[in-house]
C-alpha cells in the first residue's frame, strides 16, 4: 500500500492500493473498522486507481485530488465484505449530471461508468 495519511490519533486510515488484494485481505486491513460490513472507496476511472477506508467518500475524493486525480473521473462506492459493490455516494451527482443523468441522485447512473468502476475494483481487489 502507499499514500497512507494519518488521522488525528496517528492511525493510518486512507490508502491508495498499489498491489492487488483479496476481499479477505480488504476486511483485515489495519484500521478498516469504520463500518462493520463494508469499506468506502473512491475510484479514479481515468488513472485506474482506488482509494479506500474513510468515514466519508469526500475524504477519499480529496485524498485522490491531492494525489493528482481529476475530480471528473472520481466515483464513490461501497465495497461490502461479501463482494457486493454499491454505487452510492454524495460525490456522484456531479458526474451523473455531466453524463446526462441530472435527476438520479447519489447512484452512479451511467452504465459505462459503472463498468469502468467494476474494472478498476477487479484490477485491485479479488472479489
Amino acid at each position: 500500500m502507499n499514500s497512507e495519511p494519518s488521522n488525528e490519533r496517528g492511525l493510518v486510515v486512507m490508502r491508495i492500493l498499489s498491489e492487488k488484494i483479496t476481499l479477505n485481505n480488504l476486511q483485515s486491513l489495519e484500521n478498516t473498522k469504520f463500518f462493520p460490513d463494508m469499506v468506502k472507496a473512491v475510484v479514479d476511472v481515468d488513472k485506474g486507481i482506488i482509494a479506500l477506508n474513510a468515514e466519508m467518500h469526500v475524504d477519499l475524493e480529496q485524498f485522490l485530488l491531492e494525489a493528482g486525480s481529476a475530480q471528473k473521473y472520481l466515483y464513490g462506492i461501497n465495497i461490502y465484505y461479501d463482494g457486493d459493490i454499491e454505487f452510492d455516494s454524495a460525490i456522484n451527482p456531479p458526474r451523473n449530471r455531466d453524463a446526462g443523468f441530472p435527476r438520479v441522485g447519489r447512484y452512479v447512473a451511467d452504465p459505462a461508468a459503472r463498468k469502468l468502476i467494476i474494472e478498476v475494483v477487479n484490477k485491485w481487489i479479488e472479489i
